[in-house]
Order: structure tokens, then C-alpha cells, then sequence
């Protein structure tokens, strides 16, 4: 699918020079925003390991055949299909930056040659508790051919659509989408990135809380009251009993990415679930964590554009992420669009209707609602810092989540640097640039 490749921005994103001025440019949605910065101001850019020139169409398609290739602890998917008639893939939803059409395209050559015809292949948007996704969204998210051919269904979080299998040793009830539940050949696609909740994305979170019920992945993301994971190492107890209720409704083969903003696969990991994603894991920690070698007086950050920035409850992660970067007390500018608002109704209702963050975050940390545990993670943030957002949410909303409404960057960055010089940093990328030292590849 063309589309995927053809960013909404320019590749790069340098600062513009204009009259001695530096200008950065950042991700806006599907646009950019620009503004000065002070010339008494130092300025640095924090961001991911990028490759230049970024891998195209081709090259990404390359680098997941080679995958398919050389799968890791397991056979090859057309041996392990051969002989069924069934089999259900999974897919990301479209917040996430996964490439689904260049992933299908070859998984749907390896069923079709161990003999699964289209009709006998269920095709699930692992949405969790997100919003589903609309016919044009469907089409667009794994393509316009495979949605002529293959059925594709959004997932449904709701009991009666799932199916109770087991429970892990933490209590996690494990509830799993039916038709998952009912396919005899289970296969999980999705890309890989740290992630602050369960150490790191793809693998085993296709299936929860991917394809799960609004009880199981309450009580899973609940465990982070308890515990905390280290960011891009999956060796916490949260992604362990994501792993553990795995064991009641396996994933049979996995194809999972890492990616750039611009969804280019740089690179690619298929096989053993739980192998497969430790080798990806790795891949990844290499690619987007950062150290932190120092703070700054100010972090100016943007998620990324399009699709980081839709909504509140994803591009929060950015947000904790520049105050990894930011010295105690000082001040967090967020470029977000914001288009779809908070994306979640539980989280919107507490931050209307529930008299100020500090009885939020108590209840919140006696009973954990999921949705609304976005909240613990704007107060995290704000803490420590003042937040001043740019987006095109309600200025009602932006200061009932306790932010400042900065209708102009410019503005707030030259208020804010009156009294004295400061020293910057922008991260023009700011959900895929994680706080953390990289681990060793195995």
C-alpha cells in the first residue's frame, strides 16, 4: 500500500536559519509548526537512532521476507500451517505505526501455499479498549486488496464477545476474543517499541491487551500499581503474566517490525512468540532509548505527528518521556494536535466531573480504572513540571488537565526565557525517543 511511504512531512525535519535565527520545525498532526528559538538560548535535539536515507517500500518488504526466511525456534509458516483450514491474524490498530499491508502481503502468501484459501482466514484489529475503527479505517489499515478478500473485523472488549480460559497466578482473568478463541491457527503481527506499562510493545500484547476483555486488561495494566517495568526490557512481572495467560490461548507464529516515524521497517522478526520478541525487543532498545547524560532548563517535544498525536491517552507517553529529559521544575512545551481529544471516554469523564487531580489520582491508586489511569500519568508528569500545550483541544480541557494553553510556542518560549538564558532541548520525536540506556543484543 503506497501510502504507507509517503510521509505527511519531510523526511527530516532540520532547523530552518533565517537571519541568524534557528527555526525548528515540528510534527503537527499532518502538518508542521515552526517557531524561533531565543538567541540567548543553547538549543540541542534529542531523538531515536534514525537511518539515513530511510529504507523505502522495497527495502522494508525485503527485510520482512528475510524474516519469513529465517524464522527464530520455530518452523517456517507454511510447514506450520500445512494441513489447516483456518487461521486468524492479528493486526494493530491504527494509532500504532505498524506497516499492516506489507506485513499481510507475504503472510497471506505463506497460508495460501500451505493451503488456507482466503475464505478460511479471519483477519482481527487488536484493539483493545480503543475506539473501533470505522469501514474507510479498516480499508485503509490493511489495504484495499486483503479488505476485498479476507474478512476483517475490529475487536470487541465486551464479556459476551470473549471467552474465559484460565487465570494467571497474579489473578489476571484470562478472557480472549471468540473467534481467537475458536481459530485453530493463531498468528500476531504488530511493530515493537518500549513501552513505560509493560517494558515493551509487540509479541505477546497482540493477545492481551490486544484481543482481551475490558476485565483482563484492567486487572493486567492494574499490576502497574504494584510494579514497575524497566523501560525496553520485558523482564518484569507485568509482562510476565501477559506471557503466562499466553499459555492458555498460544500465538502459533509471530511477525513483528521495528519501524521509523515514517512506518520504514528497519527491521524484522518472525517465529517463536516469546523468541521471536526477545530478539525484536533487543532490536529495538538498540534503536530508541536514550540516555539521559544531562537535564535541561526546557524541553520543547512533539509525539511525532500522525497517528502519535490523535489523542491524549497516546501522546501522554511523549510527555513523560521529555520529563526524563528535564530538570526538576522546569517547564515541558507539547506540540500535539490532538484531533481525536483524550481518545478515551473514562478518561474524559474523571477529568470532568471529578473535583481536582489529587482526589483522581486517590482514588485511582485505591481502585484502578482502566482509561482513566492516564490521569496517574499526566500528574507523574506534572509533579515536576509545568506544561504548556499546544494542540486543538478546548481550552477548558487543556487547563482542567491541569496544563497551560500555549496557542503560540513562539510566545511561551520567549515568556518563559525573559528572566535569564536557557538551556533547550527539542525531541522533534518524542514517542519513539525513550529515557534509558540500550541493552546488549543477544
Amino acid at each position: 500500500m503506497e501510502i504507507i511511504f509517503k510521509s505527511l512531512h519531510s523526511d527530516a525535519i532540520p532547523p530552518i536559519s533565517k537571519e541568524g535565527k534557528v527555526i525548528p520545525s515540528l510534527r503537527y498532526g499532518t502538518r508542521t509548526v515552526s517557531f524561533e528559538i531565543p538567541p540567548a538560548c543553547s538549543y540541542e535535539t534529542i531523538t531515536y537512532m534514525q537511518e539515513q536515507p530511510c529504507a523505502g517500500r522495497d527495502r522494508s518488504l525485503h527485510l520482512i521476507r528475510e524474516a519469513l526466511k529465517a524464522p527464530i525456534d520455530s518452523p517456517g509458516l507454511r510447514e506450520l500451517a500445512a494441513g489447516y483450514s483456518r487461521a486468524v491474524i492479528l493486526v494493530s490498530d491504527g494509532t500504532r505505526l505498524c506497516p499492516t499491508p506489507l506485513l499481510l502481503e507475504p503472510l497471506l502468501e505463506e497460508l495460501r501455499s500451505a493451503g488456507i484459501q482466503d475464505d478460511g482466514i479471519d483477519i482481527i484489529v487488536a484493539l483493545g479498549v480503543h475506539r473501533k475503527h470505522t469501514e474507510e479505517e479498516l480499508r485503509e489499515l490493511v489495504g484495499e486488496a486483503v479488505y476485498q478478500r479476507i474478512r476483517v473485523y475490529n475487536h470487541s472488549a465486551l464479556p459476551e464477545d470473549c471467552v474465559h480460559v484460565g487465570t494467571t497466578s497474579h489473578g489476571t482473568p484470562v478472557e480472549i476474543n471468540r473467534r481467537v478463541v475458536e481459530a485453530p491457527l493463531r498468528i500476531a503481527t504488530g511493530n515493537i517499541e518500549p513501552h513505560a506499562l509493560v517494558g515493551v510493545s509487540g509479541g505477546v500484547k497482540a493477545l492481551i491487551p490486544g484481543v482481551a476483555s475490558q476485565s483482563c486488561i484492567e486487572h493486567n495494566h492494574g499490576l502497574s500499581l504494584q510494579y514497575r517495568a524497566a523501560i525496553g526490557d520485558p523482564d518484569n512481572p507485568i509482562h510476565r503474566d501477559l506471557e503466562e495467560a499466553h499459555a492458555f490461548v498460544p500465538i502459533h507464529f509471530l511477525l513483528n517490525v521495528i519501524v521509523d516515524m515514517d512506518r520504514h521497517v528497519l527491521d524484522a522478526v518472525a517465529g517463536n512468540v516469546h523468541s521471536a520478541h526477545r530478539t525484536g525487543a533487543a532490536l529495538a532498545s538498540a534503536r530508541f532509548l536514550h540516555p539521559v547524560r544531562k537535564r535541561y532548563d526546557l524541553v520543547i517535544v512533539s509525539p511525532g505527528g500522525d497517528p502519535k498525536d490523535r489523542q491524549l491517552y497516546q501522546a501522554v507517553k511523549a510527555l513523560r518521556n521529555a520529563a526524563a529529559f528535564t530538570k526538576p521544575g522546569g517547564p515541558i512545551l507539547m506540540a500535539a494536535e490532538l484531533s481525536e481529544g483524550l481518545g478515551n471516554g473514562m478518561f474524559q469523564y474523571w477529568v470532568e466531573t471529578i473535583s481536582d487531580r489529587p482526589r483522581m489520582t486517590a482514588k485511582l491508586k485505591q481502585h484502578f480504572v482502566l482509561g482513566a489511569h492516564k490521569i496517574l500519568h499526566v500528574d507523574e508528569v506534572l509533579n515536576s513540571h509545568p506544561v504548556y500545550l499546544h494542540s486543538s483541544l478546548p481550552r477548558h480541557m487543556t487547563e482542567l488537565l491541569g496544563f497551560h494553553p500555549a496557542d503560540h510556542l513562539e510566545t511561551v518560549l520567549k515568556d518563559l526565557s525573559k528572566t535569564s538564558p536557557l538551556e533547550l532541548a527539542v525531541m522533534p520525536f518524542g514517542s519513539l525517543t525513550f529515557p534509558g540506556q540500550p541493552r546488549p543484543q543477544a
